[in-house]
């Protein structure tokens, strides 16, 4: 196609399927290390019903994340 570099669409999305690789695998690691189930995360439910508030949980991963991200994205 004329105009359109296939090998940065190429590298966009290998850089993807990577987040979406690692962001799976914290899902699963953080299940087991009790991220959804800090004494902050609130449920609340009825019946068939059940709202789930992961407050502790975000904050935690938000804290973490900007630690991280401040590392390597630092000039």
């Amino acid at each position: 196609m004329p105009g359109v570099d296939t090998g940065q669409i190429g590298r966009w999305l290998l850089l993807g399927a990577v987040v979406l690789a690692i962001t799976g695998a914290l899902l699963v690691f953080g299940s087991r290390l009790g991220l959804g189930r800090l004494p902050g995360d609130f449920a609340f439910g009825k019946g068939n019903f059940r709202v789930v508030v992961p407050l502790a949980t975000s904050i935690l991963l938000s804290i973490v994340a900007t630690i991280v991200l401040n590392l390597f994205l630092r000039r």
